[in-house]
């Protein structure tokens, strides 16, 4: 697709600040996250599997065209989205050249540690050391206790989320080159340990965790983890959102301090942003604009949890709302989900408006 000089300047924009995680104004990287829905459906152009994986590399393409800084995937079993997020993410690096890939987030219940180490460190040579990679102890799902079909099952004593953090540590560890499987002598001539191969260096401080409360985003920097946090949170005080979500993040960073870690760590936050810049945008979400401003309480996998308001409206009015997000304003990456059954061009058009009218707002 065609990139105007607006756009080109909004690339510039990111350029020219520092590298995020600097204290007090807080560089903005601005991706897109698709859940890659596919249905069969009037108004899908998204009709198969096919289109899901083919569009969200071509929407990559052009988000990176348009100056945005990331494309990230959802990942989900047993449903008609995205499943599979390391072969996509390798074809989005081999066609792209700059942006960041990544997953928000992989459930870590369904996942071979190491088997994941050798796909996630081939994905990440390929596009030449780009992938962030965000997981966790996954969400309700579609199948009951899927991950069992997938031949995955709690020790005795141990729940699905120990289960989870359990892969999570074989997998960390892996990445980081630690031997996991005793040398063949009469292959190797040795005896020790052999590594997880390929391995990809830095990979191992890549790893962010989607944490749904303050005490997992707590528990995430005790780990050394990144933080990538939702529009979604399983738990509610009361207060808005981005109130709750700032001060996830307020923990997460006092924790990350404590524990001592040297590398400064970076924040994700995910939020719906739909601006009406034209009739077509303004035929899809012009209704919802007042119905989705304000958060949502509702129960969810036994307890309350908050979602997040949606950003719907002309472009100046959706920088004016999110300039006065508090998490967003203490976060390093913001991550926009995208309705992708609308297409890639369509989705292009609503990237270039952020990337271009609203971005610059929040550095």
């Amino acid at each position: 697709m065609a990139v105007d000089q607006r756009a080109a300047r909004g690339a510039c924009w990111n350029a020219d600040h520092d590298l995020p995680g600097a204290r007090g104004s807080r560089v903005k990287r601005i991706g897109f996250l698709s859940f890659g829905h596919w249905q069969a459906v009037p108004g899908s152009v998204v009709r198969t599997g096919a289109d899901a994986l083919l569009q969200t590399i071509e929407l990559a393409v052009a988000a990176e065209e348009i100056g945005a800084d990331g494309a990230f995937v959802r990942v989900h079993h047993f449903a008609r989205q995205l499943a599979s997020p390391f072969p996509l993410l390798a074809a989005i690096g081999a066609r792209t050249n700059r942006i960041e890939i990544g997953t928000g987030v992989i459930d870590m219940r369904y996942e071979n540690p190491l088997h994941a180490v050798e796909e996630a460190s081939a994905a990440d040579l390929i596009s030449g050391g780009r992938l962030q990679l965000g997981i966790s102890r996954g969400s309700p799902e579609t199948a009951l206790e899927g991950y069992k079909t997938f031949g995955y099952v709690p020790s005795d004593g141990e729940t699905d989320a120990d289960m989870a953090r359990r892969h999570t540590d074989i997998f960390r560890s892996a990445l980081a080159g630690a031997g996991v499987a005793p040398a063949n002598p009469a292959m190797t001539g040795t005896s020790g340990l052999l590594p997880v191969e390929p391995r990809s260096p830095g990979l191992a401080d890549r790893i962010w965790w989607g944490a749904g409360t303050r005490a997992t985003a707590v528990w995430a920097a005790e780990q050394g983890m990144n933080l990538m946090s939702s529009t979604l949170l399983t738990e509610d005080t009361g207060v808005p959102f981005d109130q709750l979500q700032a001060e996830q993040i307020t923990l997460f960073r006092q924790a990350w301090a404590d524990a001592g870690w040297s590398r400064e760590p970076r924040v994700s936050v995910s939020r719906s942003i739909l601006p009406i810049i034209d009739d077509e945008t303004r035929h899809y979400f012009g209704l919802r604009a007042q119905a989705d401003a304000k958060d949502q309480v509702g129960h969810l996998d036994g307890g309350l949890a908050r979602f997040g308001r949606s950003y719907i409206g002309e472009p100046d009015q959706i920088a004016a709302e999110l300039a006065n997000d508090a998490a967003v304003r203490a976060t390093d990456t913001l991550l926009v989900t995208v309705p992708n059954q609308l297409g890639v061009d369509f989705n292009a058009r609503l990237l270039q408006s952020i990337v271009r009218d609203v971005a610059p707002s929040l550095g």
